[in-house]
């Protein structure tokens, strides 16, 4: 089989939300679908290695926030690469409460749903949630992986469905590396060293937390 043949599939960019007993919570999805339209059904699929996974269980609820081309890359790197288990997510994350869940407000829409039946895999639950509120939150175009990969250069964690371990590819100059999200830069500035005041784009490190890579 040849694995490269999943990236022709379609996805998007999503943070899922839950409680956990009054604590918000969330992470990344790139895989999410509408499966019915009355009553309007969303299939999510969250790995059981997520903290949200077991917040989704207990609590019985979601809400699903579509990002936009224009929503903060940060986003994805505080969502998709840091736990909830020790790190409070939406401190400093612009957010609201609608139908009684959090709600990422970065975005173009959010759903808010019950959960009515799940699917299982070996590492992966498919939660089936049926929508009880769904509002459109700006006019934007809504983020792609496709756009997550080849436009912001993000990377994949571990975690996400569509995860594939990555071959490296030979070039002529250093690359940083984001030892946090992945995140490389290889731009038209080849910096010897990374200036004092460098963030990481994605997750909003320092420089301390990027490694030299020569290829």
């Amino acid at each position: 089989m040849d694995p490269t043949a999943l990236f022709r599939l379609s996805y998007g960019v999503y943070i899922v939300t839950s409680w956990n007993e009054g604590t918000p919570v969330g992470c990344v999805a790139n895989s999410a679908m509408q499966i019915t339209a009355s009553p309007a059904t969303i299939a999510v699929s969250v790995n059981k290695q997520n903290f949200t996974h077991k917040a989704i269980e207990d609590c019985g609820y979601f809400a699903l926030s579509a990002l936009s081309e224009k929503s903060d890359p940060k986003l994805i790197g505080r969502f998709g690469f840091t736990s909830s288990r020790d790190t409070d997510k939406f401190a400093g994350t612009p957010y609201a409460i609608k139908g009684k869940l959090p709600v990422i407000t970065d975005g173009v829409a959010y759903f808010c749903c019950k959960v009515v039946a799940t699917m299982d895999t070996p590492t992966h639950t498919v939660f089936l949630g049926e929508v009880y509120e769904a509002e459109n939150l700006q006019r934007a175009k809504p983020m792609t992986y496709a756009y997550y990969h080849e436009v912001l250069k993000g990377k994949t964690s571990a975690l996400a469905p569509t995860y594939q371990a990555e071959e490296p590819e030979g070039a002529e100059k250093a690359v940083w590396v984001c030892t946090i999200c992945g995140y490389e830069y290889d731009g038209e500035v080849p910096f010897e060293e990374l200036p004092e005041d460098w963030v990481c784009p994605l997750c909003g490190v320092g420089k301390e937390f990027f490694k030299k890579r020569e290829n």
